[in-house]
């Protein structure tokens, strides 16, 4: 579990009537126009799209049911806004507004018509990126994603450019958003959304962590943005869980309560990007298959936080967001909103944050920027 670096959840935004006509082509070169992108601190895939002749920031988000601006970049790109809605999304619902969707390009692919989704709604601050590309788009098609070094492609469906553990993979109904299944112990649980544009590893359904009925666990609380604003769920790291068949080691979970997203869009949850990236990934959804290769990330030990502070950057200060339940923050009385100006006598401005999963034992000495000064012992708590 990243501490300080905190996952951005995205949500399918619920269709408004008939849609104009998708037209979506591939160029006959696509398979060799790779794409290049960097991570976001919320672990999404960005990249340079084109949409409507001009370069725009963009998200790989197949856990969207529809392609998404943020309203500065509609208002920015003279986007035609038409009627609005309600739709369902992660942190709670929103309002959405829709514009036609003009002419959208990703390496290879051209779509023409269609429509875009403009959310009105406090999560779009973290986008880190213009546009969401959804599931209106990806799922003509096949998606390539080498993180290892930090590509994609776009491919049509059937091309097997790799081999690896293999995992069935369809569109969900309605929805339209890929899922596949995974297990937990004994457990089979389905369907699991593949959703690039979530950062976190797996995120389960109260309903769906309770049928696996998984014992041992220590169970913690973490936070997380969606559409619909910020969520605290519960959150642990364990053993036990099978993806295309093959054992994974020790994997974050988080488990939604009840009423979650993943219950009201009829999943028993989510894969993210922090799972992910530890493969070279094929998603086929129309050839019926995801397929994971791993890469050199597939055993790395999962990043825990130590102090149990989850942390925001503020200019020349960090502010709380969260104290994670049972944590050495918890215990100390650390409370949300309280900001940090130094660690270690140093100032935390433009700072890595190393010491909130440093090595258990260490002892942090903070600075208050109300000029208190507090000792923190880090330790394992979950």
């Amino acid at each position: 579990m990243l501490p300080f670096l905190l996952p951005l959840a995205l949500a399918a935004a619920a269709p408004a009537g008939d849609p104009p006509a998708d037209g979506i082509a591939l160029s006959p070169d696509s398979e060799a126009r790779w794409i290049a992108f960097d991570l976001t601190p919320s672990n999404q895939i960005r990249f340079e799209a084109v949409l409507n002749g001009r370069p725009v920031r963009a998200v790989l988000d197949t856990g969207l049911t529809n392609t998404i601006a943020t309203q500065d970049f509609a208002t920015r790109a003279r986007l035609a806004i038409g009627r609005s809605q309600r739709a369902l999304a992660i942190g709670g619902g929103v309002e959405v507004a829709w514009a036609p969707g003009g002419t959208l390009v990703i390496g290879g692919l051209t779509r023409r018509g269609g429509r875009i989704a403009i959310p009105n709604a406090p999560g779009q601050d973290r986008f880190g990126a213009d546009l969401l590309i959804g599931s209106d788009v990806l799922s003509c098609c096949a998606l390539d994603i080498d993180y290892a070094v930090r590509r994609f492609r776009i491919l049509p469906s059937g091309r097997m450019p790799f081999t690896g553990h293999t995992a069935p993979l369809a569109l969900q109904r309605d929805s339209g958003v890929p899922v596949t299944e995974i297990r937990l112990g004994g457990a089979r649980l389905r369907p699991m959304i593949v959703d690039t544009g979530d950062g976190a590893s797996v995120t389960l359904s109260r309903a769906a962590w309770t049928s696996a009925q998984y014992r041992g666990a220590t169970l913690t609380t973490t936070l997380g943005w969606g559409i619909g604003g910020a969520l605290v769920s519960e959150a642990a790291v364990i053993p036990g869980f099978a993806l295309a068949g093959a054992p994974l080691p020790e994997t974050e979970l988080r488990i939604e309560g009840e009423g979650g997203y993943s219950a009201e869009a009829g999943a028993a949850g989510r894969i993210g990007t922090g799972l992910l990236l530890r493969y070279r990934v094929l998603l086929d959804p129309r050839a019926g298959r995801m397929v994971l290769q791993p890469g050199t990330l597939a055993g790395a030990p999962v990043l825990r936080s130590t102090s149990g502070l989850l942390l925001g950057a503020e200019g020349t200060h960090l502010r709380v967001l969260h104290v994670m339940r049972g944590s050495p923050a918890a215990d100390a009385g650390w409370h949300e909103g309280e900001t940090i100006c130094q660690a270690d006598g140093a100032s935390v401005a433009g700072r890595p944050i190393e010491w909130s999963a440093g090595a258990p034992g260490r002892v942090v000495k903070l600075g208050l920027c109300d000029g208190r000064e507090r000792s923190l012992t880090l330790r394992k708590f979950y």
